[in-house]
Formats: structure tokens, C-alpha cells, sequence
């Protein structure tokens, strides 16, 4: 089997080659034609465009109207045809028309062949979707506003925080204006150039300034310093001239009570006791504890 048919392939090149030889044929894909056949039944054409066609079915079924209203009524002989096309309002207004009076002439003819046209009160039409893609429909509703109610929320929530934060910063900002305003108020009122103080809600007045041993410092107020002030004050002084302080005075040089009675002795009980006492020496003290022996 396979030697004929190799037979015949060689065959079938060798004709090839010779028909190419001779011109017959152009070198390239060799493409059978085949013959196209075309059918043109009229009848059946025709039956079906009876079939087709409204005019065999009952008005019932087509509902088709046409309306040959009077145009006169609506442009009153004024408009001609090429005004008309450029007339917008009663080119409409003419459709409007002519649909209304073809509307008439239906509810007539369906009112004769006993057809409602009303629809009851009762009347419930089935809808075309299921009630699961409605319940699909309405939870995904509820997501969006549920989502919607949650933005809003988050919106006010900060606008509030907002709003408190800048509260909160005029608050300060008037605390410390207060709290400024109340420490100048008692610095005036320590200088002096204020005699009144209003703070907590209470008012406190400047008393009359008393004179110290005749003397009165204006704008200030004369405070007595203490024991220890003066001490201090007595002994190391006070300021002002130190020169000459232990010069003798016609008062010290008449003050005889640092003398003694007899001549050659000093009088110790004279001289004032106390802590400003000066303590006699280590000789005179033991002088003195033998005679009280």
C-alpha cells in the first residue's frame, strides 16, 4: 500500500511540473471554485409578509390609531409650512395635539369592546424582580446609609473636637490674660498709684499712712524692723558716716557711772548686767570667787 501510493504522489508532482512547463497554470495556493447557488422564493416571501403583517390581526391586539386632526386650531391659518419648521413651540405643541386626539379615540373604542382602562384600587402587579434580589437590593441600601450615618458622625465628631480644642485655647488664653492683668494690678497697688484692689471677688482698700517720729516717705510704706535688725543695726551701723563715732561728746565725758566710788578701784555692780555686759578677765575672776571663800 504504501509503494502505491508513493507511486501516485510522484505522479501527480510530475503532471504538476508539466502543466507549470507548459503555462497552464501560475505558481501559487491552487483554490477550487465552487459554484454559489441562489434561491429566490418569491411565494414564501410573500406568505410570510401576510403573516407579518398587522392588518390580518385584530385591533385588539395591534392598538395601532392614526389621527387626522385640523391644524387650524393651533396655528389659525398664520404658519405656513416653512415657518412652521421653524417654530419649535408649535411644532410640539401640534404632536401634543394630535396624540391627545388619538388617545381619545382609543379609551372610545375600548370602552365599546368592554376593556377597563382603570386600574383598580386594589390592584397589586407582580414585579418583575424576585424578592431575593430585592432583599439583595435593600440590604445593600442599608450598608450605604448605615456608612453614610457613620461619615456624617465621624464629621461632626471632629468638628466638635475642633470646635473644643479652640474653646479650650481662648479659655487659656483669657486665664492668662486675667492672671497678667491681676499681678499688674497688684504691683500698682504695692507702688502705691492704685488705693483700691479688686481680686476674688473682693475689694481691699489702702489704710491712711502713719508718720514715723514725724517723718513721712511718700508713694511708700514704713515698716519697723526687728530686734535683730536693730541689734545689728546698733552695732555694725546703719550706713552714713562712720568717722569720729567714738570721739568724746559733752554727754559721755559727763557720764560717770563706768567709775569707781574710791580712788584705784572699779566700781563692777555700777555697770549694767546683762548680755551687753563685758566679762571681766581670768585673774579678776578668780580674784573674785576667793573672796567669796
Amino acid at each position: 500500500m504504501m509503494n502505491m501510493d508513493e507511486n501516485e504522489s510522484d505522479s501527480d508532482i510530475e503532471e504538476i511540473q508539466e502543466a507549470l512547463a507548459a503555462g497552464k497554470i501560475q505558481p501559487g495556493l491552487i483554490v477550487q471554485e465552487q459554484k454559489k447557488h441562489f434561491i429566490n422564493n418569491k411565494e414564501g416571501l410573500k406568505d410570510k409578509i401576510k403573516e407579518f403583517s398587522l392588518d390580518s390581526l385584530k385591533w385588539i391586539e395591534r392598538l395601532v390609531l392614526s389621527s387626522k386632526q385640523n391644524d387650524a386650531s393651533v396655528d389659525n391659518g398664520e404658519t405656513d409650512g416653512d415657518q412652521l419648521q421653524n417654530d419649535d413651540f408649535n411644532r410640539e405643541l401640534k404632536f401634543y395635539r394630535q396624540a391627545q386626539a388619538t388617545v381619545l379615540e382609543g379609551l372610545a373604542r375600548l370602552a365599546k369592546l368592554s376593556v377597563p382602562t382603570k386600574r383598580p384600587e386594589d390592584y397589586f402587579a407582580e414585579m418583575a424582580k424576585s424578592d431575593e434580589h430585592m432583599k439583595k437590593v435593600r440590604s445593600k441600601l442599608l450598608e450605604k446609609k448605615i456608612s453614610m450615618e457613620k461619615s456624617e458622625k465621624a464629621k461632626k465628631l471632629r468638628e466638635m473636637k475642633k470646635y473644643g480644642k479652640k474653646v479650650q485655647v481662648e479659655v487659656l488664653q483669657k486665664r492668662q490674660k486675667e492672671k497678667r492683668e491681676m499681678l499688674e494690678s497688684v504691683k500698682k497697688f504695692r507702688k502705691g498709684q492704685v488705693d483700691k484692689l479688686d481680686i476674688f471677688d473682693e475689694t481691699i482698700e489702702r489704710q491712711p499712712k502713719q508718720q514715723n517720729q514725724g517723718k513721712q516717705i511718700q508713694g511708700k510704706q514704713q515698716f519697723k524692723p526687728n530686734k535683730k535688725r536693730e541689734y545689728k543695726n546698733k552695732k555694725f551701723g546703719f550706713g552714713g558716716q562712720k568717722k569720729r563715732s567714738k570721739y568724746n561728746t559733752a554727754e559721755s565725758s559727763a557720764d560717770l557711772r563706768d567709775f569707781s566710788r574710791g580712788p584705784g578701784k572699779r566700781n563692777f555692780k555700777s555697770k549694767p548686767q546683762g548680755k551687753n555686759s563685758k566679762r571681766p578677765g581670768k585673774n579678776k575672776r578668780k580674784a573674785i570667787k576667793n573672796k567669796k571663800k
